[in-house]
C-alpha cells in the first residue's frame, strides 16, 4: 500500500492531534459526561501509532511484507469496527446531553433513536452482496464499512435535529456536545466521500483521500478548542407554559404511564350550543310581539 511524504505528514499530524484533543479532554474530565467518547478517543490515541508503524514497515522492501500487511489488514478493519460501535454510544451520550431538559422528550427521542439505528444497519447490511463463494477478507472488510455507513446515516441526521432545534433548546453553539456531533458529522461526510468517489482498491494517495485527511484534521483542530474552552455554566432550561416544545414535552412524559393529557383544542360550535341559539332568539322575538300588543 503506497504512503508518500505529504500523505506521511498528515497522518503524523492527525496523530499529534488525536493526542491533544485527548488530553484536553480528560483534562477538564469530560469522560465523566462523555464516558462513550473518552473511550473512542483512547481507540484512537492507541491504534494510530500501531496503524503507523505496520503501514510504515510493510511499505519497506526488508521484512516480511506479507505478514506485516496481514496484520495491518486486520488490526485496521477491527479498529474500524469497534470506532462504529463506539460512535453509536457517543451519539446517544450527545442525544441525552442536549435533551437533558425535556425528561419526556429525551425519554421518547431514545427509543426513536435506536428504531433509526437499528433500520440503518438493516439497510445497511442489506446491502452488502453476501455469497457462499465470497472470501472471508472481503466480509471483514465489508461488515465493518455497513456498521460505519448506518452510524455515519445516524450521526448526519442528529446533526441536522440539532441546526434545526438550536433555538427551541437554547443550546449555544459553542456547547461541547454540538461541537462533538459536528466534528462527527464532518468525518462522516469525509468518508461518504471517500466511499462514492474512490474505487475499490484505491491507495492512499488519491486526491479524495487527501480531501478526507484533511476534513480528519480540521475536526481534530475544532475537538481541541471545544475541548479547551471552559466548561459552561449548567442553567435549567427555562421556556414559556405556552411554547410548542413544553407540550410536546409534557405529552411525551405522560406517555406510557396512562396519565389523561389536556391538548388545548380550537373553539368550535357544537350542536346543543347552536340549539339554545335559536331558542333564544325565539324567546326574544315572542316578548317583542306580546309588548307591541
Amino acid at each position: 500500500m503506497p504512503v508518500n511524504l505529504p500523505m506521511s505528514l498528515m497522518a503524523g499530524a492527525e496523530f499529534v492531534l488525536w493526542c491533544t484533543a485527548a488530553f484536553l479532554f480528560w483534562k477538564k474530565a469530560q469522560h465523566r459526561k462523555f464516558r462513550a467518547m473518552g473511550y473512542y478517543l483512547a481507540l484512537r490515541v492507541a491504534s494510530a501509532p500501531v496503524l503507523l508503524g505496520l503501514l510504515y514497515f510493510q511499505a519497506k522492501r526488508w521484512g516480511n511484507n506479507d505478514i506485516l500487511y496481514t496484520s495491518y489488514f486486520y488490526t485496521y478493519w477491527a479498529v474500524y469496527a469497534a470506532s462504529a460501535i463506539l460512535l453509536y454510544f457517543v451519539c446517544v451520550e450527545v442525544f441525552r446531553t442536549i435533551l437533558s431538559g425535556f425528561a419526556g422528550l429525551m425519554k421518547l427521542g431514545i427509543v426513536a433513536f435506536r428504531w433509526v439505528a437499528l433500520v440503518s444497519l438493516l439497510v445497511s447490511l442489506v446491502s452488502v452482496p453476501f455469497s457462499r463463494g465470497q472470501l472471508s477478507s472481503y466480509l471483514i472488510c465489508e461488515v465493518p464499512f455497513a456498521l460505519m455507513r448506518a452510524v455515519s446515516i445516524l450521526v448526519l441526521c442528529m446533526l441536522a435535529f440539532l441546526a434545526l432545534s438550536m433555538n427551541a433548546l437554547h443550546l449555544s453553539p459553542r456547547n461541547q456536545a454540538f461541537g462533538i456531533s459536528l466534528g462527527f458529522g464532518m468525518m462522516s461526510a469525509g468518508d461518504f466521500l471517500v466511499s462514492t468517489l474512490s474505487p475499490g482498491n484505491a491507495s492512499l494517495i488519491t486526491p479524495i483521500q487527501f480531501v478526507s485527511e484533511f476534513l480528519t484534521l480540521v475536526t481534530l483542530g475544532m475537538w481541541a478548542y471545544y475541548f479547551a474552552l471552559p466548561e459552561p455554566v449548567t442553567a435549567p432550561v427555562l421556556v414559556p407554559a405556552n411554547s410548542t416544545i413544553y407540550r410536546w414535552n409534557e405529552i411525551a412524559s405522560a406517555l406510557g404511564h396512562g396519565t389523561q393529557v389536556a391538548v388545548p383544542q380550537p373553539a368550535r360550535g357544537f350542536f346543543l350550543s347552536d340549539v339554545e341559539k335559536v331558542v333564544d332568539k325565539v324567546l326574544a322575538r315572542n316578548l317583542q310581539s306580546e309588548t307591541k300588543s
